[in-house]
């Protein structure tokens, strides 16, 4: 049984996304690609997402710009979308939650593979998640940029909780990834 890893980009303020809702990606490099993107991809037995995320996700990772391998491999790993108002998947091997009883559906999830749960990006999702005390692990890329205002990853409304760090690693892009896991 694997665990449930949140995945996320952030800015150095601590943001997930500018005050208008647009994700702030890192620059993209060879070790962005080799040492987040791909190994977290890998890792992945269930991709889970929020409806936002899904439908970028799903709009990026189907198109003709996505990387031909990393795509397939989305592409063919279960995916479960928390959602109250997504209609209809249409990225393959998609279902969607509705999120009756979070404990419940991730314990059945994690009973359905050896592999990661993978949450990526998801602010919405994550902070319930965390609420829940759900998240085993977090692996959170620090973009070098300064938003001054948006959304943060770690909203109010969860108790706190300590961290373990496992891992911190710099990239070239000027992004640094840090690993924690629950203490």
């Amino acid at each position: 049984m694997g665990k449930l890893v949140l995945c996320s980009f952030i800015s150095l303020d601590g943001y997930v996304e500018a005050p208008n809702r647009e994700m702030v990606l890192p620059k993209n490099s060879p070790d962005l690609h080799r040492y987040f993107i791909r190994p977290n991809i890998e890792r992945g037995g269930v991709n889970i997402y929020g409806r936002v995320t899904y439908e970028g996700m799903a709009a990026y990772w189907t198109s003709p710009q996505a990387e031909p391998k990393e795509a397939a491999q989305l592409t063919a790993t279960p995916k479960v979308v928390f959602s109250k108002t997504l209609k209809e998947a249409t990225w393959a091997n998609t279902t969607i939650y509705r999120g009756e009883n979070l404990r419940e559906e991730i314990a059945g999830l994690k009973r359905q593979t050896e592999k990661d749960l993978m949450i990526f990006g998801s602010a919405t999702i994550g902070n319930a998640f965390m609420s829940a005390g759900l998240i085993d692990e977090f692996r959170i890329l620090i973009n070098p940029i300064v938003l001054g205002a948006g959304r943060s990853l770690f909203e109010s409304g969860h108790e706190r909780f300590r961290l373990k760090l496992t891992g911190a690693q710099a990239f070239d892009s000027g992004s640094v990834l840090l690993s924690y896991e629950r203490e």
